[in-house]
């Protein structure tokens, strides 16, 4: 199991990769873990988690 991400709603998101491209998804299959040089942060109107960089 990857890294869990639970938003301000009560929600939990799983990180995952398709190539380049870091996403979250409600599903645990196939989930990585943090990657370093990254944080992440929740969109305040949505609640959906994102990766910044440091």
């Amino acid at each position: 199991m990857g890294y869990e991400h639970t938003n301000s709603k009560g929600k939990s998101y799983y990180l995952h990769q398709k190539g380049r491209l870091f996403f979250f998804s409600k599903s645990a299959e196939d989930g990585i873990d943090l990657p370093e040089g990254y944080n992440v942060i929740e969109n305040s109107r949505t609640g959906l988690p994102m990766l910044k960089k440091k």
